[in-house]
């Protein structure tokens, strides 16, 4: 018996590989046009260059690479593999450039030193990878949108280098997130106390954030927001199935990168810069920029908070600025609602307007 289940165990295992062999080859999938060729025009690159001194790789895709070029600068992970089950559409108007930053995904290297991966050398790669990008696509200026942990790293490489940049979209902005992460326990905590879940009120209650935040409540963090729909995404019920399986089915990762984005995750932890942002006020760091500015937020969002960010938008001095509501989002409303994504770029930011701002 036991040599027939460990014959089984070790058929499963075989099947698993040559499964995940089959989904990780590593290449890229083109735009084609309505009769199955290549799109003329267009790009759909997997590509490494040397920033700050390190190998780092990006996604590069657009239907016209003549289109403005969009630098993205994810969050806590690389989330371009969400681009398949959730297809943003921004390919039809830019060249998005899906940068995985030193240290994550396409950039892990276990022999990054440590004292490098600060916010300095973090806007430092940014900026030099800007530069790169107007030199290749021969473009005077680019747009940089920054994601959650991103949007620390993007409103903070604007504000030092405006010259660079047509406009800042912040997506799921942060501000003050310690603060942030006081106001999602409490929120969590009420929730589960009115739902009668005493089980993951004991969990919560035995780990209170307050002007730290215990490892214990980083451990329940995830489950206990997903469950409340006010995660990654409103749909989204958990990480394994939301998050984890899609990038271990994204084809345009090898095997060996698909290994190294959740290397680099274990490795960072919540953000590889999570202690600099909680001992941050962007609203005093950052209150002022030279450009226009936009910010999309799910008004379901508590990873981070859709109060905080709009107060901080409104204290926030720019030429041009607009505030977006997705009525229907938590994290990720270009994930969640591509289709108002879309319509604000149409009518916006291309335009530099607020003409559908909140």
């Amino acid at each position: 018996m036991l040599a027939g289940f460990l014959a089984i165990l070790m058929g499963l295992i075989l099947i698993i590989t040559s499964i995940l062999f089959f989904l990780s080859l590593g290449k890229m999938e083109p735009f084609k046009d309505k009769v199955g060729k290549p799109l003329k025009g267009s790009i759909s690159e997997k590509t490494f260059i040397t920033i700050g001194g390190i190998r780092q790789g990006m996604f590069i895709k657009s239907k016209n690479q003549k289109n403005p070029v969009l630098l993205y600068l994810h969050g806590g992970i690389p989330d371009y593999f969400l681009t398949k089950k959730y297809p943003t559409g921004l390919e039809d108007y830019f060249t998005v450039v899906w940068w995985e930053q030193r240290g994550s995904g396409l950039s892990y290297n276990a022999n990054i030193p440590a004292e490098t991966m600060n916010l300095d050398q973090m806007i430092s790669d940014t900026k030099e990878l800007t530069n790169y990008l107007r030199s290749r696509f021969g473009q005077d200026k680019i747009y940089l949108m920054g994601r959650s942990g991103g949007s620390y790293i993007g409103i903070q490489a604007a504000v030092r280098a405006p010259e660079l940049f047509h406009a800042y979209i912040g997506v799921g902005q942060m501000s003050d997130h310690l603060e942030s992460e006081r106001l999602a326990y409490e929120y969590m905590l009420k929730k589960y106390r009115d739902a009668g879940n005493r089980k993951m009120v004991r969990k919560l209650e035995a780990s209170p954030v307050t002007d730290v935040i215990p490892y214990g409540y980083l451990k329940l963090r995830d489950e206990a927001m997903h469950s409340l729909g006010i995660g990654t995404t409103r749909d989204m019920n958990s990480i394994i199935t939301g998050v984890f399986i899609p990038s271990l089915t994204c084809r345009e990762y090898s095997l060996k990168e698909k290994f190294n984005l959740w290397r680099g995750k274990a490795q960072s932890g919540v953000h590889p810069l999570w202690n600099t942002i909680l001992a941050t006020d962007l609203a005093k760091q950052v209150p002022e920029l030279d450009i226009p500015v936009y910010f999309f937020h799910g008004i379901y969002d508590y990873t981070v908070s859709y109060t905080l960010a709009k107060k901080y938008f409104e204290a926030l001095h720019a030429p041009i600025k607009g505030f977006y509501t997705f009525k229907n989002s938590a994290h990720s409303p270009i994930f969640e609602e591509p289709e108002r994504v879309k319509e604000i770029i149409e009518n916006d930011i291309l335009f530099g307007r607020t003409s559908l701002a909140d």
